[in-house]
């Protein structure tokens, strides 16, 4: 799984990708909305991870722009802005989740699991290969039935063996 967090502070982009890399996810991170734009054209990502009040672009300019151009990338918008008003903004703007600072990043890890569960419907997250199944979603990895303890590491070089 791949995912683009586009936030501008850095103490809280390395927060989030040090946490999801942990988790087993591939990450980019861009530091301001024209990087995330350019990023977001060039990868095919899993979820993008936006903050609303970006330098160069906001995360709205950016969500709409996505969604303009027909792409169903499930959206994580990030925002200190609590308001219902904003709130609705960015889910109209094309955000499919809406989460506000300070965040927790156990609920962060929730959210990304449950929009890349259902942004990935018609894709297959269960890789087999003889004995050896590995499913993407849950980051369970089993051999024969029997599941495998594995480091986030070891899970994605599994992974990437088996696509």
């Amino acid at each position: 799984m791949k995912i683009l967090v586009v936030e501008d502070d850095r103490k809280v982009a390395g927060f989030i990708e040090q946490g999801l890399r942990e988790e087993g996810y591939v990450v980019d991170v861009a530091g301001d909305g024209e990087q995330g734009t350019m990023l977001a054209h060039v990868y095919d990502y899993d979820l993008l991870v936006l903050d609303v009040m970006l330098p160069k672009k906001t995360g709205l300019q950016l969500a709409a722009e996505i969604r303009r151009e027909g792409r169903a990338t499930p959206i994580l918008m990030l925002t200190a802005r609590d308001t219902t008003e904003d709130v609705v903004r960015g889910l109209d703007a094309g955000a499919d989740d809406y989460l506000t600072k300070p965040f927790k990043f156990d609920e962060l890890l929730a959210r990304v699991r449950a929009l890349v569960r259902r942004g990935g419907a018609g894709r297959t997250e269960l890789l087999r290969y003889g004995p050896v199944e590995l499913d993407r979603l849950k980051h369970k990895a089993r051999v024969d039935g029997k599941s495998l303890d594995l480091t986030p590491k070891e899970f994605h070089l599994l992974q990437h063996f088996l696509l």
